[in-house]
């Protein structure tokens, strides 16, 4: 599963005189997914979500945990708006769910 939209993402367009015209899509904005570091979250359970609900393999997953730890967040992901809000909602609730303060949030780019 690609977690980025690929920016040369092109339609072919034949004009009514039969020519062949590229035209470019609308490509939708990017948000980035970042991960933020507490204190209480145990590095296990971000690890285990990061592999579940961003299908990260374990050394990704692991990179990502020890950057949010050491720099206190981590950017880990390219998302539309729509598909990046419905993450992070996944992840906060199934947080909430274990009782752990795990936080992610968007940002532009």
């Amino acid at each position: 599963m690609k977690n980025e939209v690929d920016k040369n993402y092109t339609i072919e367009v034949i004009s009514l005189k039969g020519d062949i015209k590229e035209q470019e899509e609308d490509v939708p904005s990017l948000y980035k997914v970042v991960l933020h570091n507490d204190d209480f979250t145990p590095m296990e359970f971000v690890i285990y979500v990061l592999e579940k609900f961003f299908y990260m393999d374990r050394a990704r997953a692991i990179k990502i945990t020890m950057e949010a730890h050491l720099k206190g967040k981590a950017m880990f992901g390219r998302f539309t708006q729509d598909i990046a809000v419905t993450k992070i909602s996944e992840v906060m609730d199934y947080a909430k769910l274990e009782e752990h303060p795990l936080r992610c949030s968007t940002e532009a780019m």
